[in-house]
């Protein structure tokens, strides 16, 4: 085999991508243009570097159709989740990693692996010829998002990423303060502890409130406009659409037992999640906010328990590029014009980590098949992948196409019988179904 595929951008997906064809015997290169050329949103050079959270979201594989993902990735000898197994921080329920460990380990798996090369240049326009796959997620250089406009004769659609600040665990004032996972979830005492935890009154939440209405925020260019993913929004966009809408949403109270006053109920909970491994930082979960910098130094000390924190990442906002792949891409993931390039990652209309990972899994795997002289169709609808897949290349409608994250929505109905489920019950169905279609899948 000398033939290979090349990869343009070394995040969740291209990374992900990247060893599948690898390890089909194919040989690949990576085209990463950082660190010689920055992003708005990294911090360095190494692969798969995690800006926004920290967190792959649930683990469930049995009720959760994220964390059924994490299964299907898994069972195809996915590099992230094995990574990320490696990495593991203690968040309840959910997949949280050290993200520094995380993507230096999955850098050094792609760097020592024998089939992969790597070229630290920008790629300006699309190639003409070889096999390509691009997997520039939502920070696509404008030289190549040029060239993608101009190959596929539509305007990309948009919408803006808020990313979370980080702070310094040390500085939180642990008098005010208590560890807890939500209901105590999670199967060790250090899981169900893993999250900081920051009570407010009534009085204390208008007053937040109001602060972050009244915040000086980040203005777009003119002639910018985009709309929000909801799965990721800023909060004083929350904020905006109702002065409850926080406290229903990341800072609801419930599940949550203040160890400091037991008996008292606190009206709103701010919660912070480990983000390495040695416990120093911790990012405010669901906090996505586009106020200005000192605006969120001067609001988010307003927060019982971070009256002296430091933060060692304020948040950000930054635009997010996607294709409307429903009418662009065939279900192999090529562009139907010119199906010498493949897409994977946000860029083709898939929201979150773990997603975007999945679908640099894919593209990975039907490259390298179509270069070893196989076609390789997409996994059954009824799997976490395949109904990304169908969503994103056709199930979708092209009109109103939006980024999606998984979901049961997404899935074939599942028609039980024996009378009416409960929802764990029927989310268990679906699950149970996907493991079987996927395994046959694979094999």
């Amino acid at each position: 085999m000398t033939q290979a595929v090349h990869i343009i951008g070394g995040g969740l997906a291209g990374s992900e991508a990247a060893w599948q064809v690898a390890q089909a015997g194919v040989p690949v290169v990576i085209h990463e243009m950082r660190p010689k050329v920055a992003t708005f949103a990294h911090r360095g050079g190494n692969f798969a570097e995690m800006v926004c959270s920290n967190s792959f979201r649930s683990d469930d594989d049995e009720r959760n159709a994220v964390g059924l993902l994490h299964w299907e990735m898994r069972a195809a000898g996915g590099l992230i989740m094995e990574m990320a197994a490696a990495h593991r921080l203690p968040a309840g329920g959910a997949l949280a990693v050290d993200r520094e460990a995380f993507s230096a380990a999955v850098t050094a798996r792609l760097l020592a692996h024998p089939l992969i090369s790597t070229c630290c240049e920008e790629v300006t326009e699309l190639p003409s010829s070889g096999s390509w796959i691009i997997a520039t997620g939502p920070l696509t250089s404008g030289a190549l998002a040029e060239s993608i406009r101009a190959a596929t004769g539509a305007e990309a659609l948009a919408f803006f990423d808020a990313i979370a600040p980080i702070v310094y665990a040390d500085t939180v004032d642990m008098s005010v303060a208590w560890m807890q996972s939500r209901y105590d979830k999670g199967e060790t005492a250090e899981e169900q502890t893993a999250y900081m935890n920051c009570p407010m009154d009534r009085a204390q939440y208008e007053a937040f409130i109001d602060a972050l209405l009244a915040a000086e925020k980040t203005e777009f260019h003119e002639g910018e406009t985009a709309s929000y993913f909801d799965g990721c929004l800023p909060i004083e966009v929350m904020a905006e659409r109702g002065r409850e809408t926080l406290r229903f949403g990341p800072m609801k109270p419930v599940g949550l037992t203040n160890a400091h006053a037991p008996g008292v109920k606190p009206y709103a909970v701010v919660q912070l999640r480990r983000d390495n491994k040695l416990g120093t930082l911790y990012n405010i979960v669901g906090f996505q906010t586009k106020m200005k910098y000192g605006a969120q130094t001067t609001v988010f000390k307003m927060i019982p328990g971070l009256q002296d924190a430091r933060f060692a990442r304020l948040g950000g906002i930054h635009r997010n590029t996607f294709l409307n792949s429903p009418t662009l891409l065939d279900n192999r993931m090529r562009l139907k014009s010119r199906p010498n390039l493949r897409f994977a990652g946000q860029i083709t209309g898939v929201e979150g980590y773990v997603e975007s990972a999945a679908m640099g899994l894919l593209a990975g795997r039907m490259a390298a098949a179509e270069l070893l002289g196989r076609d390789l169709p997409p996994p059954p609808p009824e799997t976490a992948m395949g109904a990304l897949i169908h969503h994103i290349t056709g199930g979708a409608e092209a009109k109103t196409f939006q980024p999606m994250n998984v979901n049961f929505g997404l899935f074939p109905p599942n028609d039980a019988k024996g009378g009416r489920r409960g929802r764990k019950d029927r989310y268990k169905a679906y699950t149970d179904r996907a493991k079987e279609a996927f395994l046959g899948w694979l094999g």
